[in-house]
C-alpha cells in the first residue's frame, strides 16, 4: 500500500518515488527513484527537491552574467580550473589531477552540461570506484577514492564560487577509511637484512642502508648526490626528490623522470650521520656533481630500478611482503623501541606533525608491548 503523495510500492516489492525533472533538451518529464523501504524513497526524494531548489536559488543569485556559461560542460570548466590552479602546484601534483581528469572524470563527465550533474551521479560514481574501479575491477582504495573526489570537488568549486554558476555543492561526500597497519619488519628480519647489505656493500646497497638506517623515501635516495652529504658536519641534507610521472594524453614519451624539492618544507631536512654509515659512505665517496647509487653525474638510478634491486635483496635474505618503504616504516619502529624522543623522529622523518609520525610510522612491536604492559605487576605488589 502506497505511503505519500508520490510514493508507491510496486509489484515486485520494490518502493517507487516520483519527481518532475528537466531534461537536457528543456523539457519537463517524470523522473523516479527506487529503494528497498518508503524512508529510503523518501530521503532521495528529499535530497532531489533540496538540489533543485539549491540550483534555482543560484539561477536567480547569479543573474543574466552567468547565463551566458551554463552551456559548458564540465570538461571545459575542468581544463579551465586546472590551467588556474598550475602556478601553485608541483609538476607531479599537475600530473596527478590531469591524470585523474583524462582517465576518470572526462570520461564519465566530461560532456555533461555542469549544472545538471546531481549529487545522486556523483554518489554513484563513488560507490562504482569503491566496487569495482581500477585495472583489476576490484576497487580502489578508500584513499585513492578520496584522492579522485578531491579533483572534482574542488573543479566544481571553481565553477561554483569562480565563476558563480549554478552547480551542485559536493560537501559532506564522506568515505570511510580503513586502516591496514603497513608492514614492519621484525627485528630478526631488520638484522638478516642490515647483515645482508654490510656483506660486500655497493653503492646501492649502501642507498637502501640509508633508508633502514636514516628513515630516507626512495625518491630522497635517487636524488642524492654527494653535495648533499656533508663529511664535516656529519650530516645528510635532504632538499629533493626524484619521481617518475605521467605527461600530458599524446605525449611521447608518456612518462618522464623528474627531480624537484620535496612534497612538503618540513621534507626539506638535516639528518645526522651515525658512527657506523660514516666510514661506509667514506668508502665511496665521489665528486660533488655524482649521485651516490651511480657515482656519476650524468646518469642516475629512478626509483622503480631501486625497487627492483631491492626485491632481488630480500629474496635472497628470504623475507616476503615488504617493499622499499617498509625500511622507512621499519626504521622508525626500531627507534621508537630504542626510545627516541618522539619530537626529533618526526624530524628526522620529515613529517610536518608529530602526530603524523605517531599514528603512521609508530608501530610498537608485541616485545615492546609486553614490556610496558609489566609495568602494570606493580599495582600487584604489596
Amino acid at each position: 500500500m502506497a505511503r505519500g503523495e508520490n510514493i508507491r510500492q510496486r509489484k515486485d516489492g520494490r518502493w517507487e518515488g516520483r519527481f518532475r525533472k528537466v531534461r537536457k533538451d528543456g523539457k519537463k518529464v517524470q523522473g523516479s527513484v527506487y529503494g528497498s523501504s518508503y524512508r529510503e524513497v523518501k530521503n532521495k526524494l528529499i535530497q532531489i527537491k533540496a538540489e533543485q531548489i539549491l540550483m534555482s536559488e543560484h539561477l536567480a543569485e547569479s543573474g543574466v552574467s552567468c547565463m551566458a556559461r551554463t552551456s559548458e560542460t564540465y570538461a571545459a570548466i575542468a581544463e579551465e580550473w586546472l590551467l588556474s590552479v598550475i602556478p601553485t602546484l608541483k609538476p607531479a601534483t599537475i600530473s596527478k589531477y590531469r591524470s585523474t581528469l583524462e582517465h576518470l572524470l572526462l570520461p564519465r563527465f566530461g560532456q555533461r552540461k555542469v549544472i545538471t550533474i546531481t549529487r545522486s551521479e556523483v554518489l554513484i560514481f563513488k560507490n562504482e570506484l569503491l566496487s569495482k574501479g581500477g585495472r583489476t575491477g576490484r576497487g580502489y582504495t578508500p584513499k585513492s577514492v578520496c584522492g579522485i573526489l578531491s579533483v572534482f570537488k574542488n573543479s566544481m568549486d571553481y565553477a561554483r564560487h569562480v565563476l558563480n554558476l549554478p552547480v551542485i555543492p559536493l560537501d559532506g561526500i564522506s568515505i570511510k577509511q580503513t586502516y591496514v597497519r603497513p608492514r614492519v619488519l621484525s627485528v630478526n628480519e631488520y638484522r638478516t637484512l642490515l647483515d645482508y647489505l654490510l656483506t660486500d656493500i655497493t653503492p646501492i646497497k649502501l642507498g637502501v642502508l640509508l633508508s633502514l638506517m636514516a628513515g630516507l623515501r626512495i625518491g630522497e635516495i635517487c636524488a642524492l648526490t654527494w653535495a648533499d652529504i656533508s663529511f664535516a658536519d656529519k650530516c645528510i641534507h635532504i632538499s629533493k626528490t626524484m619521481q617518475r610521472i605521467q605527461q600530458p594524453k599524446g605525449s611521447i614519451p608518456r612518462t618522464k623522470v623528474i627531480i624537484d624539492t620535496p612534497k612538503s618544507l618540513c621534507s626539506s631536512r638535516e639528518i645526522p650521520i651515525t658512527e657506523e654509515l660514516l666510514p661506509l659512505l667514506t668508502q665511496f665517496r665521489q665528486p660533488d656533481a655524482c649521485f651516490l647509487l651511480t657515482g656519476d653525474a650524468d646518469s642516475f638510478m629512478e626509483p622503480r630500478c631501486l625497487e627492483n634491486h631491492f626485491n632481488a635483496m630480500i629474496r635472497n635474505c628470504s623475507i616476503e611482503g615488504v617493499t622499499m618503504h617498509t625500511c622507512r616504516h621499519s626504521f622508525a619502529t626500531r627507534c621508537v623501541e630504542l626510545g627516541f624522543d618522539v619530537k626529533t623522529l618526526s624530524e628526522i622523518l620529515g613529517h610536518a606533525s608529530v602526530s603524523i609520525t605517531m599514528n603512521r610510522y609508530m608501530h610498537p612491536s608485541m616485545d615492546l608491548k609486553r614490556e610496558n604492559m609489566s609495568k602494570l605487576s606493580s599495582l600487584f605488589r604489596t
